[in-house]
Protein backbone atom coordinates (compact mmCIF):
# COMPACT_ATOMS: atom_id res chain seq x y z
CA UNK A 1 0.00 0.00 0.00
CA UNK A 2 1.42 3.26 -0.78
CA UNK A 3 2.38 6.08 1.85
CA UNK A 4 2.57 8.88 -0.34
CA UNK A 5 0.66 11.69 0.68
CA UNK A 6 -2.74 12.69 -0.92
CA UNK A 7 -2.58 15.61 -4.07
CA UNK A 8 -2.22 19.30 -2.52
CA UNK A 9 -4.53 22.14 -3.85
CA UNK A 10 -2.37 24.22 -6.88
CA UNK A 11 -5.21 26.91 -6.41
CA UNK A 12 -3.14 28.00 -2.84
CA UNK A 13 0.06 27.80 -4.28
CA UNK A 14 -0.99 29.58 -7.50
CA UNK A 15 -3.40 32.23 -6.47
CA UNK A 16 -2.19 35.81 -7.35
CA UNK A 17 1.28 34.67 -8.24
CA UNK A 18 2.50 35.23 -11.89
CA UNK A 19 6.03 33.87 -13.75
CA UNK A 20 5.78 37.52 -15.60
CA UNK A 21 6.31 39.48 -12.47
CA UNK A 22 10.12 41.05 -12.61
CA UNK A 23 11.44 39.83 -9.19
CA UNK A 24 14.10 41.27 -7.54
CA UNK A 25 15.24 38.66 -5.10
CA UNK A 26 16.46 35.58 -6.03
CA UNK A 27 15.20 32.20 -5.35
CA UNK A 28 16.13 30.08 -2.32
CA UNK A 29 17.26 27.21 -4.01
CA UNK A 30 19.42 28.64 -7.31
CA UNK A 31 20.01 32.38 -8.74
CA UNK A 32 19.83 32.84 -12.09
CA UNK A 33 22.81 32.11 -14.12
CA UNK A 34 24.27 31.27 -17.67
CA UNK A 35 22.64 28.27 -19.08
CA UNK A 36 24.51 25.11 -18.64
CA UNK A 37 26.17 23.02 -21.55
CA UNK A 38 26.07 19.67 -22.50
CA UNK A 39 26.04 17.16 -19.26
CA UNK A 40 29.23 16.85 -18.34
CA UNK A 41 28.56 14.45 -15.51
CA UNK A 42 31.30 13.05 -13.29
CA UNK A 43 32.23 9.50 -13.10
CA UNK A 44 30.17 7.76 -10.10
CA UNK A 45 30.42 8.24 -7.05
CA UNK A 46 32.40 6.32 -5.08
CA UNK A 47 30.73 6.46 -2.17
CA UNK A 48 27.51 4.69 -3.39
CA UNK A 49 29.33 1.69 -4.40
CA UNK A 50 31.97 1.29 -1.02
CA UNK A 51 30.94 -0.80 1.78
CA UNK A 52 29.48 -2.97 0.10
CA UNK A 53 26.77 -0.66 -1.23
CA UNK A 54 24.00 -2.33 -2.51
CA UNK A 55 21.56 0.16 -4.37
CA UNK A 56 18.59 -2.01 -4.92
CA UNK A 57 18.43 -3.21 -1.58
CA UNK A 58 18.60 0.52 -0.19
CA UNK A 59 15.88 1.67 -2.68
CA UNK A 60 13.39 -0.89 -1.90
CA UNK A 61 13.93 -0.12 1.98
CA UNK A 62 13.62 3.49 1.80
CA UNK A 63 11.09 4.19 -1.16
CA UNK A 64 8.05 4.08 1.35
CA UNK A 65 9.52 5.88 4.82
CA UNK A 66 11.17 8.81 1.80
CA UNK A 67 7.68 9.30 0.34
CA UNK A 68 6.28 9.40 3.70
CA UNK A 69 8.15 11.85 5.24
CA UNK A 70 11.29 13.72 3.21
CA UNK A 71 14.67 13.56 4.85
CA UNK A 72 15.17 17.04 6.95
CA UNK A 73 17.87 18.97 5.45
CA UNK A 74 21.40 19.74 6.75
CA UNK A 75 21.99 22.88 5.99
CA UNK A 76 19.12 24.69 5.31
CA UNK A 77 19.51 27.86 2.26
CA UNK A 78 18.11 31.23 3.33
CA UNK A 79 14.34 31.96 2.39
CA UNK A 80 13.69 34.19 -0.69
CA UNK A 81 11.96 36.82 -0.26
CA UNK A 82 8.23 36.42 -0.26
CA UNK A 83 5.61 37.82 -3.33
CA UNK A 84 2.90 39.87 -2.07
CA UNK A 85 0.49 36.62 -2.30
CA UNK A 86 3.12 35.19 0.08
CA UNK A 87 4.94 32.68 -2.26
CA UNK A 88 8.53 32.10 -2.61
CA UNK A 89 9.56 33.65 -6.58
CA UNK A 90 10.14 31.31 -8.92
CA UNK A 91 12.65 32.53 -10.54
CA UNK A 92 14.27 36.37 -10.83
CA UNK A 93 13.16 36.50 -14.60
CA UNK A 94 10.88 38.53 -16.82
CA UNK A 95 8.72 36.98 -19.62
CA UNK A 96 9.47 33.43 -20.32
CA UNK A 97 9.75 32.01 -23.92
CA UNK A 98 10.27 28.27 -24.29
CA UNK A 99 11.32 27.01 -27.90
CA UNK A 100 9.76 24.00 -29.97
CA UNK A 101 11.50 20.94 -27.99
CA UNK A 102 10.95 17.94 -26.14
CA UNK A 103 10.16 17.60 -22.73
CA UNK A 104 10.00 13.92 -20.75
CA UNK A 105 9.10 14.07 -17.00
CA UNK A 106 9.24 11.59 -14.88
CA UNK A 107 7.31 11.58 -11.46
CA UNK A 108 6.80 9.85 -8.18
CA UNK A 109 4.74 12.06 -6.25
CA UNK A 110 0.95 12.67 -7.63
CA UNK A 111 2.14 16.00 -6.81
CA UNK A 112 4.08 16.44 -9.31
CA UNK A 113 2.38 14.95 -11.84
CA UNK A 114 -0.35 16.98 -11.17
CA UNK A 115 2.07 20.10 -11.48
CA UNK A 116 3.67 19.00 -14.63
CA UNK A 117 0.32 18.63 -16.62
CA UNK A 118 -1.07 21.79 -15.64
CA UNK A 119 2.47 23.78 -16.65
CA UNK A 120 2.47 21.40 -19.96
CA UNK A 121 -0.95 22.97 -20.49
CA UNK A 122 0.19 26.66 -20.06
CA UNK A 123 0.44 29.19 -23.05
CA UNK A 124 4.39 29.70 -22.37
CA UNK A 125 5.47 26.18 -23.08
CA UNK A 126 2.83 25.95 -25.90
CA UNK A 127 5.67 25.49 -28.61
CA UNK A 128 6.85 22.49 -26.78
CA UNK A 129 5.68 18.63 -26.75
CA UNK A 130 5.69 17.59 -23.37
CA UNK A 131 5.40 13.63 -22.21
CA UNK A 132 4.70 12.94 -18.38
CA UNK A 133 5.24 9.56 -16.92
CA UNK A 134 5.57 7.61 -13.45
CA UNK A 135 9.01 6.28 -11.93
CA UNK A 136 11.11 8.70 -11.41
CA UNK A 137 14.80 8.33 -11.98
CA UNK A 138 14.77 4.09 -12.85
CA UNK A 139 12.10 4.41 -14.99
CA UNK A 140 14.28 7.27 -17.04
CA UNK A 141 16.80 5.39 -16.90
CA UNK A 142 15.21 2.00 -18.46
CA UNK A 143 13.60 4.50 -20.96
CA UNK A 144 17.14 5.59 -22.37
CA UNK A 145 18.99 2.58 -22.47
CA UNK A 146 16.64 2.02 -25.75
CA UNK A 147 15.97 5.53 -26.99
CA UNK A 148 17.67 9.05 -27.54
CA UNK A 149 17.32 11.23 -24.58
CA UNK A 150 15.28 14.78 -25.75
CA UNK A 151 16.43 18.37 -24.80
CA UNK A 152 15.28 18.01 -21.37
CA UNK A 153 14.53 15.42 -19.02
CA UNK A 154 13.04 16.26 -15.43
CA UNK A 155 13.43 13.85 -13.20
CA UNK A 156 12.13 13.05 -9.53
CA UNK A 157 13.55 11.43 -6.92
CA UNK A 158 12.54 11.84 -2.84
CA UNK A 159 15.33 9.04 -1.53
CA UNK A 160 18.04 10.12 0.65
CA UNK A 161 20.98 12.25 -1.10
CA UNK A 162 23.27 9.34 -1.11
CA UNK A 163 20.65 7.76 -3.28
CA UNK A 164 19.60 10.56 -5.18
CA UNK A 165 23.71 11.34 -6.09
CA UNK A 166 24.10 7.55 -7.22
CA UNK A 167 20.76 7.56 -9.38
CA UNK A 168 22.13 10.47 -11.34
CA UNK A 169 25.68 9.00 -11.94
CA UNK A 170 23.06 6.25 -13.29
CA UNK A 171 21.24 8.30 -15.53
CA UNK A 172 24.40 10.37 -17.14
CA UNK A 173 25.29 7.13 -18.56
CA UNK A 174 22.56 7.11 -20.78
CA UNK A 175 22.26 10.36 -21.49
CA UNK A 176 23.04 12.52 -24.80
CA UNK A 177 25.35 15.00 -25.22
CA UNK A 178 23.52 18.26 -24.64
CA UNK A 179 20.57 16.92 -22.73
CA UNK A 180 19.37 19.35 -19.99
CA UNK A 181 18.73 17.70 -16.77
CA UNK A 182 16.27 19.66 -13.53
CA UNK A 183 16.15 17.05 -10.81
CA UNK A 184 13.38 17.14 -8.17
CA UNK A 185 14.16 16.22 -4.62
CA UNK A 186 12.91 16.08 -1.13
CA UNK A 187 15.84 17.78 0.43
CA UNK A 188 16.58 21.62 0.50
CA UNK A 189 20.54 21.45 1.39
CA UNK A 190 23.31 22.93 0.23
CA UNK A 191 25.83 20.49 -0.56
CA UNK A 192 23.38 18.28 -2.30
CA UNK A 193 22.56 20.83 -4.67
CA UNK A 194 26.75 21.83 -5.08
CA UNK A 195 27.12 18.09 -5.58
CA UNK A 196 24.19 17.87 -8.59
CA UNK A 197 25.84 21.09 -9.70
CA UNK A 198 29.24 19.33 -10.27
CA UNK A 199 27.65 16.30 -11.69
CA UNK A 200 26.20 18.79 -14.43
CA UNK A 201 22.71 19.03 -13.55
CA UNK A 202 21.06 22.17 -14.70
CA UNK A 203 18.63 23.13 -11.88
CA UNK A 204 17.16 21.18 -8.88
CA UNK A 205 14.23 22.40 -7.21
CA UNK A 206 12.60 21.13 -4.17
CA UNK A 207 8.98 19.36 -3.76
CA UNK A 208 6.27 20.22 -3.83
CA UNK A 209 6.61 22.12 -7.14
CA UNK A 210 4.01 24.65 -8.58
CA UNK A 211 3.35 24.66 -11.84
CA UNK A 212 4.54 28.23 -12.69
CA UNK A 213 7.52 27.69 -10.50
CA UNK A 214 8.60 24.79 -13.54
CA UNK A 215 7.49 26.78 -15.98
CA UNK A 216 9.88 29.70 -14.79
CA UNK A 217 13.08 27.03 -14.18
CA UNK A 218 12.41 25.08 -18.00
CA UNK A 219 12.43 28.84 -19.15
CA UNK A 220 15.77 29.98 -17.82
CA UNK A 221 17.35 26.99 -19.59
CA UNK A 222 16.35 28.41 -22.71
CA UNK A 223 16.76 31.48 -23.02
CA UNK A 224 18.42 33.02 -25.65
CA UNK A 225 21.74 34.16 -25.36
CA UNK A 226 21.83 36.33 -29.09
CA UNK A 227 18.21 38.11 -27.13
CA UNK A 228 18.76 39.92 -24.78
CA UNK A 229 15.40 40.19 -23.75
CA UNK A 230 11.72 39.21 -24.57
CA UNK A 231 9.51 42.18 -24.90
CA UNK A 232 5.92 42.08 -23.19
CA UNK A 233 2.88 41.11 -25.13
CA UNK A 234 -0.23 43.66 -24.04
CA UNK A 235 -3.10 42.69 -26.37
CA UNK A 236 -5.92 45.06 -26.31
CA UNK A 237 -9.40 43.97 -27.96
CA UNK A 238 -12.25 45.36 -27.71
CA UNK A 239 -15.75 43.59 -27.03
CA UNK A 240 -18.32 45.17 -29.91
CA UNK A 241 -17.29 47.44 -32.83
CA UNK A 242 -16.82 51.22 -31.68
CA UNK A 243 -15.61 50.31 -28.43
CA UNK A 244 -12.65 52.39 -28.98
CA UNK A 245 -10.38 49.18 -28.32
CA UNK A 246 -7.58 50.77 -31.07
CA UNK A 247 -7.89 54.35 -29.15
CA UNK A 248 -6.91 53.39 -25.70
CA UNK A 249 -4.57 50.52 -27.09
CA UNK A 250 -2.55 53.93 -28.95
CA UNK A 251 -2.90 55.83 -26.42
CA UNK A 252 -1.58 53.34 -23.49
CA UNK A 253 1.67 52.38 -26.03
CA UNK A 254 2.40 55.96 -26.24
CA UNK A 255 2.01 57.00 -22.68
CA UNK A 256 4.78 54.05 -21.61
CA UNK A 257 6.97 55.03 -24.67
CA UNK A 258 6.78 59.05 -23.79
CA UNK A 259 5.75 58.65 -19.66
CA UNK A 260 7.63 55.95 -18.52
CA UNK A 261 10.09 56.02 -20.98
CA UNK A 262 10.39 52.57 -22.37
CA UNK A 263 11.25 51.58 -25.77
CA UNK A 264 7.45 50.28 -27.05
CA UNK A 265 5.75 48.67 -30.56
CA UNK A 266 2.85 49.09 -31.56
CA UNK A 267 1.53 46.10 -34.23
CA UNK A 268 -2.00 47.03 -35.78
CA UNK A 269 -3.26 43.35 -36.66
CA UNK A 270 -6.55 44.99 -38.18
CA UNK A 271 -5.02 44.48 -41.72
CA UNK A 272 -8.05 45.73 -43.86
CA UNK A 273 -9.16 48.50 -41.66
CA UNK A 274 -6.33 49.33 -39.09
CA UNK A 275 -6.36 53.28 -37.64
CA UNK A 276 -2.73 53.18 -36.29
CA UNK A 277 -1.71 54.71 -39.23
CA UNK A 278 -4.03 57.46 -39.41
CA UNK A 279 -3.49 58.15 -35.15
CA UNK A 280 0.19 58.87 -36.07
CA UNK A 281 -0.36 60.64 -38.91
CA UNK A 282 2.09 57.79 -40.85
CA UNK A 283 1.65 56.78 -44.46
CA UNK A 284 4.38 53.55 -44.17
CA UNK A 285 5.26 51.83 -47.44
CA UNK A 286 5.42 48.65 -46.09
CA UNK A 287 4.42 47.06 -42.34
CA UNK A 288 2.79 44.29 -40.67
CA UNK A 289 1.09 42.64 -43.92
CA UNK A 290 5.09 42.37 -45.10
CA UNK A 291 6.24 40.48 -41.92
CA UNK A 292 3.03 38.22 -42.52
CA UNK A 293 3.79 37.19 -45.50
CA UNK A 294 7.29 35.89 -44.83
CA UNK A 295 7.59 35.25 -41.31
CA UNK A 296 10.43 32.70 -41.94
CA UNK A 297 12.66 35.52 -43.22
CA UNK A 298 12.48 38.00 -40.86
CA UNK A 299 15.29 39.40 -39.02
CA UNK A 300 16.06 42.20 -36.68
CA UNK A 301 17.46 44.31 -39.52
CA UNK A 302 14.55 43.81 -42.16
CA UNK A 303 11.84 44.20 -39.14
CA UNK A 304 13.77 47.73 -38.49
CA UNK A 305 12.84 48.24 -41.88
CA UNK A 306 9.67 47.40 -41.76
CA UNK A 307 8.85 49.65 -38.69
CA UNK A 308 8.04 53.38 -38.72
CA UNK A 309 9.80 55.42 -35.65
CA UNK A 310 7.12 57.56 -34.05
CA UNK A 311 9.39 59.01 -31.65
CA UNK A 312 13.00 57.85 -30.00
CA UNK A 313 11.18 55.39 -28.06
CA UNK A 314 7.90 54.45 -30.11
CA UNK A 315 8.01 52.45 -33.20
CA UNK A 316 4.82 51.07 -35.39
CA UNK A 317 4.38 48.29 -37.37
CA UNK A 318 0.95 49.90 -39.23
CA UNK A 319 -1.52 47.77 -41.47
CA UNK A 320 -2.35 48.41 -44.76
CA UNK A 321 -5.89 49.21 -44.49
CA UNK A 322 -6.38 48.04 -47.76
CA UNK A 323 -9.27 45.81 -49.40
CA UNK A 324 -7.59 45.17 -52.50
CA UNK A 325 -6.47 41.93 -51.18
CA UNK A 326 -8.15 39.05 -49.43
CA UNK A 327 -6.03 38.45 -46.35
CA UNK A 328 -5.20 34.54 -45.87
CA UNK A 329 -2.57 34.27 -42.90
CA UNK A 330 -1.72 31.18 -41.00
CA UNK A 331 -1.85 31.00 -37.29
CA UNK A 332 1.79 30.26 -37.28
CA UNK A 333 2.69 33.06 -39.18
CA UNK A 334 1.05 35.66 -36.66
CA UNK A 335 2.91 33.71 -33.43
CA UNK A 336 6.20 34.02 -35.49
CA UNK A 337 5.78 37.79 -36.32
CA UNK A 338 4.60 38.51 -32.79
CA UNK A 339 7.68 36.38 -31.31
CA UNK A 340 10.65 38.33 -33.46
CA UNK A 341 8.85 41.40 -32.65
CA UNK A 342 9.15 40.30 -28.80
CA UNK A 343 13.01 40.92 -29.51
CA UNK A 344 13.24 44.49 -30.47
CA UNK A 345 11.54 46.38 -27.56
CA UNK A 346 10.24 45.54 -23.90
CA UNK A 347 6.73 46.10 -24.65
CA UNK A 348 4.30 45.33 -27.44
CA UNK A 349 1.34 46.56 -27.82
CA UNK A 350 -0.85 44.47 -29.75
CA UNK A 351 -4.24 46.28 -31.67
CA UNK A 352 -6.35 43.56 -32.28
CA UNK A 353 -9.79 43.75 -34.36
CA UNK A 354 -12.76 42.78 -33.63
CA UNK A 355 -13.30 39.68 -35.43
CA UNK A 356 -13.01 36.10 -34.04
CA UNK A 357 -10.73 33.59 -35.98
CA UNK A 358 -8.03 30.62 -34.74
CA UNK A 359 -5.08 33.23 -35.07
CA UNK A 360 -7.20 35.81 -33.09
CA UNK A 361 -7.94 33.17 -30.19
CA UNK A 362 -4.72 32.08 -30.03
CA UNK A 363 -2.90 35.44 -30.02
CA UNK A 364 -5.54 36.26 -26.81
CA UNK A 365 -3.91 33.03 -25.01
CA UNK A 366 -0.21 33.81 -25.53
CA UNK A 367 -0.43 37.09 -24.87
CA UNK A 368 1.86 38.27 -21.66
CA UNK A 369 -1.47 40.59 -20.82
CA UNK A 370 -4.81 40.92 -22.57
CA UNK A 371 -6.83 43.89 -21.88
CA UNK A 372 -10.76 43.49 -23.02
CA UNK A 373 -12.49 47.13 -23.81
CA UNK A 374 -16.18 47.36 -23.30
CA UNK A 375 -18.62 50.37 -23.61
CA UNK A 376 -21.21 50.12 -20.74
CA UNK A 377 -23.77 48.51 -22.84
CA UNK A 378 -25.62 44.89 -23.05
CA UNK A 379 -23.95 43.84 -26.25
CA UNK A 380 -20.36 44.76 -24.55
CA UNK A 381 -21.55 43.26 -21.76
CA UNK A 382 -22.91 39.89 -23.14
CA UNK A 383 -19.13 39.88 -25.35
CA UNK A 384 -16.93 40.29 -23.09
CA UNK A 385 -18.15 38.08 -20.73
CA UNK A 386 -17.70 34.96 -23.74
CA UNK A 387 -14.22 37.26 -24.20
CA UNK A 388 -13.27 36.67 -20.04
CA UNK A 389 -14.14 33.11 -19.60
CA UNK A 390 -12.57 31.36 -22.83
CA UNK A 391 -9.26 33.80 -21.77
CA UNK A 392 -9.35 32.32 -18.19
CA UNK A 393 -9.98 28.59 -19.51
CA UNK A 394 -6.88 29.02 -21.92
CA UNK A 395 -4.82 30.78 -19.01
CA UNK A 396 -5.07 28.85 -15.88
CA UNK A 397 -2.08 30.58 -14.60
CA UNK A 398 -2.14 33.71 -15.24
CA UNK A 399 -4.68 36.76 -13.71
CA UNK A 400 -7.70 37.02 -15.35
CA UNK A 401 -8.01 40.02 -18.45
CA UNK A 402 -8.01 43.13 -17.32
CA UNK A 403 -11.34 45.17 -17.62
CA UNK A 404 -11.32 49.11 -19.04
CA UNK A 405 -14.72 50.75 -19.69
CA UNK A 406 -14.74 53.46 -22.12
CA UNK A 407 -16.57 56.30 -23.60
CA UNK A 408 -18.48 56.50 -19.55
CA UNK A 409 -20.91 59.61 -19.44
CA UNK A 410 -22.13 59.81 -22.96
CA UNK A 411 -25.12 62.37 -22.50
CA UNK A 412 -28.79 60.81 -22.55
CA UNK A 413 -27.43 57.36 -23.18
CA UNK A 414 -28.73 54.48 -20.82
CA UNK A 415 -25.52 52.57 -18.92
CA UNK A 416 -24.93 49.86 -17.05
CA UNK A 417 -23.18 50.67 -13.31
CA UNK A 418 -19.74 49.59 -13.56
CA UNK A 419 -19.88 47.78 -10.25
CA UNK A 420 -23.21 45.43 -11.69
CA UNK A 421 -20.96 45.27 -15.35
CA UNK A 422 -18.10 43.90 -13.35
CA UNK A 423 -19.69 41.95 -10.83
CA UNK A 424 -21.45 39.61 -14.28
CA UNK A 425 -18.28 39.44 -15.75
CA UNK A 426 -16.52 38.35 -12.34
CA UNK A 427 -13.87 41.39 -12.91
CA UNK A 428 -13.27 44.48 -11.57
CA UNK A 429 -13.00 47.27 -14.09
CA UNK A 430 -9.20 48.27 -14.06
CA UNK A 431 -10.17 52.03 -15.39
CA UNK A 432 -12.95 53.92 -16.56
CA UNK A 433 -12.47 56.12 -19.04
CA UNK A 434 -14.87 59.53 -19.64
CA UNK A 435 -16.49 60.22 -22.73
CA UNK A 436 -14.66 63.13 -24.34
CA UNK A 437 -15.73 63.44 -28.18
CA UNK A 438 -14.10 67.44 -28.55
CA UNK A 439 -10.59 65.87 -27.31
CA UNK A 440 -10.72 62.71 -28.67
CA UNK A 441 -12.12 63.94 -31.83
CA UNK A 442 -9.52 66.81 -32.47
CA UNK A 443 -6.52 64.47 -31.27
CA UNK A 444 -8.08 61.69 -33.93
CA UNK A 445 -8.15 64.27 -36.81
CA UNK A 446 -5.03 65.68 -35.63
CA UNK A 447 -2.96 62.55 -35.65
CA UNK A 448 -2.07 63.23 -32.33
CA UNK A 449 -2.02 61.16 -28.83
CA UNK A 450 -4.29 62.35 -26.08
CA UNK A 451 -1.28 63.24 -23.35
CA UNK A 452 -0.74 65.81 -26.80
CA UNK A 453 -3.94 66.91 -27.81
CA UNK A 454 -5.32 67.17 -24.24
CA UNK A 455 -2.43 66.74 -21.52
CA UNK A 456 -4.84 67.77 -18.58
CA UNK A 457 -8.04 66.20 -19.15
CA UNK A 458 -9.06 62.41 -17.41
CA UNK A 459 -8.67 60.52 -20.39
CA UNK A 460 -4.90 62.06 -20.67
CA UNK A 461 -4.91 61.09 -16.48
CA UNK A 462 -6.58 57.75 -17.32
CA UNK A 463 -4.03 56.49 -19.91
CA UNK A 464 -1.32 57.30 -17.35
CA UNK A 465 -2.42 55.13 -14.95
CA UNK A 466 -3.39 52.38 -17.88
CA UNK A 467 0.53 52.19 -18.52
CA UNK A 468 1.86 52.03 -14.91
CA UNK A 469 -1.47 49.18 -14.31
CA UNK A 470 -0.09 47.08 -17.68
CA UNK A 471 3.40 48.02 -17.75
CA UNK A 472 4.50 47.43 -14.46
CA UNK A 473 6.52 50.36 -13.64
CA UNK A 474 5.93 53.77 -11.66
CA UNK A 475 6.08 57.05 -13.57
CA UNK A 476 9.31 58.97 -13.50
CA UNK A 477 9.64 61.57 -11.19
CA UNK A 478 10.08 64.63 -12.64
CA UNK A 479 12.11 68.30 -11.13
CA UNK A 480 9.89 70.83 -9.97
CA UNK A 481 10.85 74.35 -9.08
CA UNK A 482 13.57 74.78 -6.56
CA UNK A 483 14.59 70.82 -7.10
CA UNK A 484 11.62 70.12 -5.84
CA UNK A 485 9.76 66.86 -6.99
CA UNK A 486 6.57 67.20 -9.02
CA UNK A 487 4.33 65.01 -10.34
CA UNK A 488 4.34 64.35 -14.02
CA UNK A 489 1.34 65.08 -14.77
CA UNK A 490 1.65 68.44 -13.20
CA UNK A 491 4.80 69.32 -13.33
CA UNK A 492 5.91 69.42 -16.99
CA UNK A 493 4.52 70.50 -20.01
CA UNK A 494 2.89 68.78 -22.74
CA UNK A 495 5.36 66.64 -25.14
CA UNK A 496 5.83 67.19 -28.72
CA UNK A 497 3.79 66.09 -31.08
CA UNK A 498 4.61 63.22 -33.06
CA UNK A 499 6.46 63.63 -36.10
CA UNK A 500 4.42 65.02 -38.97
CA UNK A 501 1.57 65.62 -36.31
CA UNK A 502 1.63 69.54 -37.17
CA UNK A 503 0.34 69.00 -40.45
CA UNK A 504 -2.99 68.15 -41.64
CA UNK A 505 -3.68 65.17 -41.43
CA UNK A 506 -5.64 65.41 -44.56
CA UNK A 507 -3.03 66.99 -46.27
CA UNK A 508 -1.11 63.68 -46.51
CA UNK A 509 -3.74 60.73 -46.52
CA UNK A 510 -4.45 59.97 -50.02
CA UNK A 511 -1.27 61.07 -51.33
CA UNK A 512 0.95 59.28 -54.05
CA UNK A 513 2.88 56.59 -52.63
Amino acid sequence: MSTAPAPRSFEAFDEGFDVDMEFDDAPAVRTAGPARGPMPFMDAADAASAGGYNPVGEVVAQAEASLAEPYPATTELAPAALTPTGLAPAAAIGEVSVPRIAIHVFAERQDTLAAAERAAQDRRLSRATTQIRIGGVAAAVETYQHEPTPPLIIVECLKDPQTLLWEVDQLAEVCDAGTKVIVVGATNDIILFRELMRRGVSEYLVAPLQPLQLIAAIGGLFNDPAQPFVGRTIAFVGARGGAGASAVAHNTAYAISERIGANTVIVDYDLPFGTAGLDFNQDPLSGVADALGQPDRLDATLLDRMMVRCTDKLSLFAAPASLDTDWDISTEAFEEVTNQIRATAPFVVLDLPHLWSPWMRRTLISADEVVVVATPDLASLRNAKNMIDLIRQGRPNDAPPRLVLNQIGVPGRPEIPAKDFGAALGVHASLMIPFDAKTFGAAANNGQMILDAGSKTKAAEAFQTLAQIVSRRELPAVAGPKGRTAKPGKAEKAAKPVDGASKSLFANMFKKR
